[in-house]
């Protein structure tokens, strides 16, 4: 007699999930830094990656020169209170000045060069002016306090020596990179070529926002969210994305998508379609044109994840869960993108804090909490930690890095991570 049809009679037996650290370990062994060279404006380059040192050709300030607006002089001539000195020059910003004389005083403006012979500079609101007896005198200065050797003078090279190299190849640049870089003469910068997305979503559920009015939903219907902020995310870190909009849920259409995609991009990005569903086509379409390295991750929220290679491209697949895709893209997505940029800092900015806030709910994987900063330099927790929550994201300043099996109690140093340091 014939057992029972069971669920899953059949089936190979369930592989256990991988670690994240190995997935992410295996992701970045894949990602070869993009070939070829970009050269664009200074201005232009604002979260675009270096491809090659920047070495400063002068000294940065190129000059000793003043920190304040006030008097510069030499402390050896100051022997009491009731010294005075004469004030014979005016220096500013631009300009330059002769040597200073004995007993006397330089006027002088911030960024103004330092004269020969003076060695201190004395802020204008710690001394008194004393106005010429003549109009061929000239005026005295009185200093409220003794001047030490040095102060309020920025040293030549204090910032930038010449031949240092002042930014790295690899160094993913920021508005403070673009100002330093153009303080040593740098108005055009050979950066590393953008990498070029196709972004796309799956489910037959989806909508989009602008074609059916909320009240018009058909039942089972829900708004993308995902290609909203998967865009956002990509172009913040310099991608070149190309929208390729919902494809159905049918193998046939997720073939089509992903072979037309492979031929002009670097890396292919889906959100949807990762699970072990009947409508579930992703896996089927990337192995019937290329090849799945990477399938599911022991990390929550996020499970349902893919990598592999369709022709020439990469392929990531996020799963559908607003969260779970956010959250994948910022532990696995984003390091992967960075190393085909070149960018030599790959590891999140991690801060131990005290939780304010109590985690009795430890599971197998490894955990990330949406939280957000308090006034007492704690951490409180978004009461739903459910993978379908976007407020959670929203409210939250960051996540917390719990290692699988781990519960929390209110005191205990947890390892969160800042969206500020993930998302620029």
């Amino acid at each position: 007699m014939s057992s029972p049809n069971l669920i899953g009679e059949g089936l190979p037996p369930r592989l256990p999930l991988k670690p994240l650290e190995s997935a992410l370990e295996e992701l970045l062994a894949r990602a070869a830094p993009l070939s070829g060279v970009d050269v664009a404006s200074t201005f232009e380059a604002d979260g675009r990656v270096l491809a090659e040192d920047l070495v400063s050709a002068l000294n940065v300030p190129a000059h000793d020169n003043s920190s304040m607006d006030g008097y510069a002089l030499r402390c050896a001539d100051w022997m009491s209170d009731d010294t005075v000195l004469e004030v014979n020059q005016r220096i500013a910003a631009g300009s330059s000045g002769s040597h200073l004389k004995t007993a006397s005083a330089a006027r002088i403006f911030t960024g103004a060069p330092i004269p020969p012979g003076a060695d201190a500079v004395v802020m204008q609101e710690e001394c008194d002016i004393i106005p010429a007896a003549s109009p061929d005198a000239k005026p005295l200065l009185r200093l409220r306090s003794r001047p030490q050797p040095g102060q309020w003078i920025r040293r030549a090279g204090e910032d930038v020596a010449a031949a240092d190299v002042v930014l790295r190849q690899g160094t993913r640049l920021g508005p403070a990179a673009l100002g330093l870089a153009a303080s040593i003469g740098f108005d055009r910068l050979r950066l590393a070529p953008q990498v070029r997305v196709a972004l796309f979503s799956t489910g037959d559920e989806l909508v989009m926002p602008g074609e059916v009015a909320p009240e018009a939903m058909r039942p089972g219907a829900i708004y993308n969210s995902n290609r909203f902020f998967l865009r956002a995310l990509l172009v913040r870190m310099g991608c070149v994305v190309t929208d390729l909009g919902i494809v159905p849920d049918k193998l046939d259409a997720t073939v089509a998508a992903l072979s037309g995609a492979s031929k002009q991009h670097d890396l292919i990005l889906t959100s949807g379609g990762v699970s072990v569903g009947e409508e579930d086509h992703i896996k089927p379409a990337v192995q019937a044109l290329g090849q799945l390295c990477l399938w599911q991750i022991a990390m929550k929220p996020g499970k349902p994840f893919a990598y592999g290679q369709v022709g020439k491209a990469h392929f990531i697949g996020l799963p559908g869960n607003p969260v779970s895709s956010f959250v994948t893209f910022l532990m696995l997505v984003r390091p992967f993108v960075l190393k085909l940029q070149g960018v030599y800092r790959l590891a999140p900015e991690t801060i131990a804090l005290p939780a304010h806030f109590t985690w009795s709910k430890a599971d197998k994987r490894r955990e990330f909490l949406r939280v957000k900063l308090n006034a007492f330099g704690g951490l409180d927790l978004f009461a739903n930690q459910s993978s379908g929550v976007l407020t959670s994201a929203v409210w939250a300043d960051g996540l917390v890095d719990n290692p699988p099996g781990k519960t929390i109690a209110p005191g205990d140093l947890v390892q969160f991570m800042p969206f500020s340091a993930l998302m620029v």
